[in-house]
């Protein structure tokens, strides 16, 4: 079963798409975006899977 972790990051609307990739670049995932508390920022939420621990 994979188990996941979550991320809520604030969106700047002039600089999205660049936000967005640097994420991406992470390894989140954008599994939502809603506006945020005024017109030029939203709030997005991303998700991972966690990394298990190699087994030494």
């Amino acid at each position: 079963m994979t188990k996941w972790e979550y991320f809520t990051a604030p969106i700047l609307t002039h600089v999205s798409t660049q936000i967005l990739n640097n994420f991406g670049a992470e390894g989140w995932e954008l599994v939502q975006i809603i506006p945020g508390p005024n017109p030029e920022n939203l709030v997005g939420y991303f998700k991972r899977p966690i990394q298990a621990a190699p087994v030494k």
